[in-house]
Order: C-alpha cells, then structure tokens, then sequence
C-alpha cells in the first residue's frame, strides 16, 4: 500500500492538502504525537521485511516509540518485556496468553457504551425507543455470545443507528447524541483490550504494521465533509491516521469534549507550521495559519483560538506570496502550452 496515495480522509478529495504532507516530524493535533509521512512508513515496512526474526524487528521498531499511539504504544511495551522475559515465545504467544482476560475486559466495555446509548433513549418516543432497543439488544447477544465467529460489530451497529429515523426535530437531535455516544464504542485505536482481541488472528506482518499505521499523517477536513466541508486547505488539518478514524464525522467541539488537549496540541502544530513556512517548506500556502486559524475557530465554536504572535509574516504578505506563487505556476504552464 502506498501510504502517500492512500492514508487520506475517504471523504472527498484532499489532493489539494499535499503539500501540507510532505512536512516532517509534525505533531497530531487530535492525539499529540509525532506523526510519520506515508514514505517513512513505506520504508518501515520494507526494512522489517530485512529482518529474520522478531526480536530484530521488535528492536528496530523502538526507534520510533515516541511516534506510536498511546494504545499502540502500550501494546508494544508489552510485547516488548514479554518477548524478553519469554527468550523462546514468539509473538503469537503473546497474543494467545493475552486473548481471553482481554475479550472480557472488551465485553465489558463495549457494555458500557451500549448501557448509556440505552439510558439515553428514554428521551426518544416510543416507537423509536423500542427500534432502537431492538438494536441494543441485538448487540448485546452478539456480546455475549460466545462463539468467536460472531463477534459484536461496531460498524454494523453505527450503521443500524443511521437507520432509525426521527419524527420530529426533537428526536433527531437526540439520535444524534446517541450517535456520538455508541462512537466510544472501543476500537483497536483506543482500547487495548480491542486491539489484542482482534489481531489475535492476524500475522506477525499485520501486527507490527497496525502498531505503526496509526501514526501516518493524513489530510482532515475540520468541517466534515458530510456536513458540508469544503475540498479547500483551509478547511484541511494534518493528523494522524488514528485521530482522523476515530472523530469519524463528529463536529470539532464534540471531539473536544473528548480530547481537551486538541488546543494546545493544534498550537503546538501551528508553531511547527509556522517554522517550516519561514523554512521556505509551504511555498505557496503562506497564508495557512491565518485560514485554519479562521476555520478551527469556527468549527471549535471558539475553543480553539491559535496564537500566531511568533508568525514574522503578516497575512498581506503571505496572501500576496500565494499569488506570487499562482502567478509564477501559471507562467510555467503558459510556457509549456507555447512549448
């Protein structure tokens, strides 16, 4: 997989975010982790493909420790101290050790979110209620069921509330919120009792690849695309391939509600923004800071509000570099069409 083609939001077209992904060593401003280009990964993959047995591979993926995610990161010490506590085990051992104390702790947690997505529908009317619990329950045979080829789906349960239909604007507003709540339901990026029970099947490459994948920078549109979201770089945030799955199409304040760091981990991009803009790295897009600025205020209803004092490039100047930019593209391409 060419992670430079490919590691981008599915919604809509975020082509014109490139040039924002190609900077290096930025940090996600949704997790706060150093994120990875889609051409580091690729070299990541092919370089543990060198190695022949896992403890080399292990050893060459702690350089980049302080890029995992939090879970991915957790998973891997583990790995790591079982390895070498375990001189003779391999991976799958690990995995096979860990499997059944972390299915029930996932049952318990995937419980959870199912309990409020239930509390909550007590303000729904009747007939959505019981449509709605016919879902839940559902879900919650699946939980328990306790053959491993019918496992609790997250994503065919957020596709049964897309369903259900509202009768009122009331009720919609409701089914939103309960929207947002079945999204806590765990994933392999946020519960590492999720992540262990699902690649318990997968091989050693699947594995040590999901540890890193993660942390691929990829293009974001601030306003979801299926709120409206604009194709347009002002509208584009750089994160990592974990925080952009896991907001889904949730607005930016919700998210934030989850995620209080998201402002000062989205200053901290900016200030690092801003360094490679007078680096002569956004050629073009110099005036990104003010636009973003703009948008993340927008969408944050007002939570996010980035400093740009440290910027030494004024918005004039940077709009009138961007048209420079424009103009010198477009007398390139006057001089091919006459070529």
């Amino acid at each position: 997989m060419d992670y430079n083609e490919k590691a981008t939001s599915t919604n809509g077209d975020t082509g014109r975010g490139n040039a924002l992904k190609r900077l290096k060593n930025i940090t996600c401003p949704y997790t706060g982790i150093r994120m990875i280009s889609g051409s580091e990964m690729n070299r990541i993959e092919q370089k543990l493909k060198e190695f022949h047995n896992i403890k080399e591979k292990i050893f060459f993926l702690s350089r980049y420790a302080k890029n995992m995610q939090a879970v991915e990161h957790r998973i891997f010490d583990q790995i790591t101290y079982f390895l070498d506590s375990n001189p003779n085990k391999g991976l799958q051992d690990f995995f096979n050790l860990a499997y059944d104390s972390h299915l029930r702790k996932l049952k318990l947690e995937e419980f959870k979110v199912i309990d409020r997505v239930d509390t909550k529908s007590a303000l729904l009317s009747t007939p959505t209620q019981l449509e709605l619990r016919r879902e839940t329950t559902k879900c919650r045979s699946q939980i328990l069921d306790s053959n491993a080829d019918v496992f609790f789906k997250r994503k065919t349960f957020l596709s049964a509330l897309d369903e259900i239909k509202p009768h009122n604007p009331y009720e919609e507003r409701v089914l939103s919120e309960i929207k947002n709540l079945a999204l806590f339901l765990p994933t392999s990026g946020s519960s590492e009792s999720a992540f262990i029970v699902k690649y318990s099947r997968r091989d050693e490459a699947d594995i040590l690849r999901r540890i890193m994948i993660g942390s691929v920078a990829t293009i974001e549109h601030v306003k979801p695309h299926s709120h409206g979201g604009r194709d347009v770089i002002s509208n584009f945030l750089l994160v990592s391939n974990n925080g952009n799955k896991y907001r889904e199409n949730i607005p930016l304040s919700a998210y934030i509600d989850r995620n209080p760091a998201i402002p000062e981990y989205c200053q901290i991009q900016m200030l690092e923004i801003i360094s490679n803009i007078e680096k002569g790295n956004l050629k073009g897009n110099e005036a990104y800071p003010y636009k973003i600025k703009k948008t993340l205020f927008d969408e944050s209803e007002g939570r996010i509000l980035l400093d740009l004092s440290s910027f030494h490039i004024t918005q004039e100047r940077a709009q009138d570099l961007e048209e420079e930019a424009i103009k010198a593209k477009m007398g390139k391409w006057y001089v091919k069409m006459d070529d």
